[in-house]
């Protein structure tokens, strides 16, 4: 069943300074495809949330066709202490909701939130940054994209809020990653782009390194982060057998203790991790015993255990689960 278009990321962070010109660029949202067909609408959702509830957004639009938020008016110190009155943090934060559709309601499943820090400063002169804060947020580069699920687009490494303020500087990135993964990095738009439809059963996660060189004359200063990839499950293979075992014998002798076991029967998951709470992973697959003798009915029972285990197709680990019955 197509869901529609989703976010790599959940959240997404950025500062906005007092004074900032009304255009400036803040941060570029991704949305990936659940099907070829869709186009991406980015919107936001009506009000600002803020420490006192909701208030007007006056200060914040997004561009629809590629996801860019930017300020469409300066926000200057009397908006400041309207937006922070009754937040006590060192940095006020206003949230901002983002949903990728053109015509469906803003909802909790469908939308990304937006956290924007009010610093009460002007912004800081590109000379005094250092080079992790020229080339990245305090986020974490951390995505997450379902498999089985069409190519995209789902970041861009360049900061455009820097990119638009420190011209003077030469910011470049590079991708290092080893060879074969589905992703692929675009130098001029600085773009990462997953490149074919993933299988969580095949690989979980994919871990790469995010570099950045700045240079400014004769200076060059580099900064290394890690760049994650986890692949969310679709649930869309069957469990299995090991060795295609499907029947286990049980012998019954005289005088058994109530709770002896007779025999054991092994079911394994790739698909899924056991989640909690505890009864709905034991009621996703019950153990019954099929039989019209009330004596066996009252007689034997099945136990039902099951525990995480790790499979390792093409040498790399995936957490599936292990089911005894």
């Amino acid at each position: 069943v197509a869901l529609g278009l989703y976010f790599p990321r959940k959240e997404y962070l950025e500062n906005v300074y007092i004074d900032e010109p009304a255009g400036m660029p803040l941060l570029r949202i991704h949305a990936l495809k659940d099907s070829h067909e869709e186009v991406a609408h980015f919107h936001l959702c009506q009000n600002l949330i803020i420490s006192r509830g909701r208030h007007e957004n006056n200060w914040f639009q997004i561009k629809e066709k590629t996801g860019l938020l930017y300020l469409s008016k300066s926000l200057d110190r009397e908006d400041f202490n309207m937006l922070s009155v009754g937040n006590w943090k060192p940095l006020p934060k206003v949230m901002l909701y983002v949903h990728p559709f053109q015509d469906k309601e803003c909802d909790s499943t469908t939308r990304t939130t937006v956290f924007l820090s009010l610093v009460n400063a002007t912004a800081p002169a590109c000379s005094s940054l250092t080079a992790r804060q020229l080339c990245f947020t305090e986020m974490d580069l951390s995505f997450h994209i379902k498999e089985n699920k069409p190519p995209g687009t789902f970041h861009q490494l360049q900061l455009p809020s820097v990119h638009h303020l420190c011209q003077n500087l030469s910011i470049s990135y590079k991708l290092l990653a080893a060879e074969g993964v589905p992703f692929r990095y675009n130098e001029n738009s600085t773009a990462v782009r997953v490149t074919q439809r993933l299988d969580r059963e095949e690989r979980e996660r994919y871990e790469l390194i995010a570099k950045c060189t700045v240079r400014e004359g004769f200076r060059e200063m580099q900064v290394e982060v890690p760049f994650l990839v986890n692949v969310l499950d679709e649930d869309d293979s069957p469990p299995f057998l090991p060795n295609g075992t499907d029947t286990a014998d049980a012998v019954v002798e005289f005088n058994r203790k109530e709770g002896t076991v007779l025999s054991t029967l092994t079911v394994y998951d790739a698909d899924t991790t056991p989640i909690y709470p505890l009864e709905s992973s034991r009621k996703k697959y019950t153990g019954t015993i099929i039989t019209d003798d009330p004596w066996i009915s009252e007689t034997f029972r099945v136990e039902h255990i099951f525990d995480e285990i790790h499979f390792s197709p093409n040498g790399s680990q995936v957490r599936g689960t292990r089911h005894e019955y």
